[in-house]
């Protein structure tokens, strides 16, 4: 399991050609540290007399950061099972009409996989920037810089994880799923650019 390697294994299985270890892994791997980060601005919150009245928001943020952190490390996990299924279609026969059109239905199958793993990206990406904005103001300021960056790594994860998106709706047929994907997928961009600029705009600010 990629989880397991160490972070040397995991980089350098990154650049090789292994190539199922791609953008789609590394932007789940950014959405998972942001997450981490952001749940740690919470647990650093926690006990400070100074934040007595966040105690509830920081113990919460924190916990389901947690979870998020490693909702996102899971997807990372199916994300690179889901290109290993592309890679196996190459392998299938395609010497006659019949082995020809198994091959193309399990290939579509397979490119649908891997649309729904980054698309699942972009949602973990916009709760936990909810998350984050929520710490805005109602956290321990000297951990603002870290919520700033959280907020970096999870805009990072969400456009990643819709490039990679886009590069699978281009070889999908099904125009209704194409459609259905693309309008869910613009949606979860827009609303997590938005949060990840108006973290990184209000600790900036804060900071300067």
């Amino acid at each position: 399991m990629l989880i397991e390697k160490t972070i040397n294994e995991y980089t350098d299985l990154m650049s090789s050609d292994y190539g199922a270890l791609g953008g789609g892994g590394a932007s789940a791997l950014s959405g998972s540290l942001g997450a981490a980060l952001t749940a740690m601005v919470g647990t650093l919150t926690l006990g400070r007399k100074k934040y007595a009245g966040d105690q509830t928001l920081a113990e919460a943020t924190a916990r389901r950061c947690c979870q998020l952190k490693t909702a996102f490390l899971s997807v990372m996990e199916r994300d690179t099972a889901a290109f290993e299924a592309v890679s196996a279609v190459f392998a299938m026969p395609r010497d006659t009409e019949e082995e020809r059109q198994a091959r193309n239905d399990a290939m579509q199958a397979a490119l649908k996989g891997c649309t729904e793993t980054p698309l699942e990206v972009m949602a973990l990406c916009v709760e936990s920037l909810e998350l984050a904005r929520g710490l805005l103001g109602h956290s321990n300021q000297s951990a603002a810089s870290d919520l700033g960056c959280a907020a970096l790594q999870l805009g990072a994860a969400v456009q990643g994880a819709w490039l990679n998106v886009l590069i699978n709706l281009d070889g999908i047929e099904d125009a209704a799923y194409v459609a259905d994907r693309r309008t869910r997928g613009e949606a979860l961009l827009e609303q997590a650019r938005l949060l990840s600029d108006e973290v990184y705009a209000a600790i900036l600010q804060a900071l300067s």
